[in-house]
Order: structure tokens, then C-alpha cells, then sequence
């Protein structure tokens, strides 16, 4: 297990400020109460650790899979129009990251990004159907060497102030290859053509990199 790289300007502002806190405590009452805050602090930069671990796991590749791209819970299987790129209808199947969960993201197949935009939105709980289209998120669309495409979305949730995004249009990915990272809880959806065999349920736990979430025909 190791540390992501997006997470070591955080640890070190967390590090810093919660040592300047329990000087400034240990300065004005002394060791007693400083001992409690201390143990406090402790947790909290753990958790802190914990959020932003990077483990190593092997990646599942396989001709025609859609792995999963975080891991987390399944909250949406549904027919739905997607309007920003594809223009059709589509597959939509959402996982949302709750603030325990890894919070790297992996690219679902292997193919060609085709289109890559940030969106600047809002910061409304991620497991809300409308944070989809309506908070801060990014939109990735991989083309595989089939011609196939499906449309990968990173969306911030109420605590996610940052969305990172490795995409570069008209660049080749592997499936399992990190795609980003999303800070502190949040939600990734699939957009899949209509007759995608989806092997996952509502309320299924997930394992990013690992599980199959079903089959592109």
C-alpha cells in the first residue's frame, strides 16, 4: 500500500496545521488536554492517510469487458438520453465513492479518448441523480478498436472541491490504466450502448480495477 500522488499537498498542509494546533494547545493548558488532542489529531490524520492510499492490485483485462472505474456502490442502472456527446440513448451505470472508498479512477476499456471536457458545476450530494449533470465533473469518451464508444463521468459530490482527469484526446489508454482521482467522496458514471450485457445489481459493492460490470456486444 502507498500513498497517491494527488494526496501529498494535502497531507502536508493536514500534517502541518495539526501540528501548529497542538503546539498553540500545549502552549496555552498544557500536556493534559494536549495528550486528548493529540489521540484526536492522530485519527484524523490517519483517515486522512487512509483516503488517499494507493494499492497495488492487478488489473482484470479481458476483450470486450467494462471493468469497473472506482470502487464503491452501485447506485443507477438505467435507460437514459446522454446529450453531451454520444447524443443517444444509452446504459447508465453510476458509482458512487463514499469517503472510505479508494477514490482513484481506472479506465473501463482499452481504446482511444476521443473527448475530454471539464465542466464547472455544483457540489450537491453525489449519490443525487441531477449531480450527474449538474455538478462539477468531467466527460471522457473512449472509442475502442471496434468503433465502440461509451462515455466515462467523474462527478464531484458535496465534499469533492477537486476532480483530477489523466484524459488527453486522441491518446491510446489501457483498460485499468488510471484515468484520476476525485477528492474526498463522489461518483463516476458509464454511459453504454443500450445492448451492453450489465452482470452487476443496485446496491452491488464494487472493486475498481477488478470487477466486471458487464459486456460490451
Amino acid at each position: 500500500m502507498t500513498i497517491h500522488k494527488e494526496g501529498y499537498g494535502t497531507i502536508i498542509v493536514v500534517l502541518a496545521f495539526l501540528l501548529a494546533l497542538n503546539y498553540g494547545i500545549f502552549f496555552l493548558t498544557g500536556v493534559e488536554v494536549t495528550k486528548f488532542t493529540s489521540l484526536a489529531s492522530f485519527v484524523v490524520f490517519a483517515l486522512v492517510l487512509n483516503f488517499f492510499r494507493n494499492p497495488k492490485r492487478e488489473a482484470v483485462v479481458q476483450d470486450g469487458a467494462i471493468i469497473a472505474p472506482a470502487d464503491g456502490k452501485v447506485v443507477a442502472i438505467e435507460e437514459v438520453e446522454e446529450d453531451e456527446y454520444l447524443k443517444t440513448k444509452c446504459l447508465q451505470v453510476s458509482i458512487f465513492m463514499s469517503v472510505f472508498n479508494v477514490h482513484i479512477n481506472w479506465f473501463p476499456i482499452k481504446g482511444i479518448v476521443k473527448y475530454f471536457r471539464h465542466h464547472n458545476g455544483r457540489f450537491m450530494a453525489a449519490y443525487l441523480p441531477k449531480s450527474s449533470t449538474e455538478n462539477e465533473r468531467t466527460s471522457v469518451v473512449i472509442e475502442n478498436e471496434k468503433g465502440t464508444q461509451i462515455l466515462v463521468r467523474q462527478v464531484a459530490g458535496a465534499m469533492a472541491r477537486r476532480i483530477v482527469c489523466y484524459a488527453e484526446e486522441e491518446k491510446g489508454i489501457e483498460q485499468g490504466q488510471q484515468m484520476g482521482f476525485i477528492k474526498f467522496g463522489s461518483r463516476v458514471d458509464l454511459y453504454l450502448p443500450v445492448d451492453t450485457r450489465i452482470d452487476v445489481e443496485l446496491e452491488q459493492k464494487v472493486t475498481g480495477r477488478q470487477t466486471i460490470l458487464g459486456w460490451l456486444k
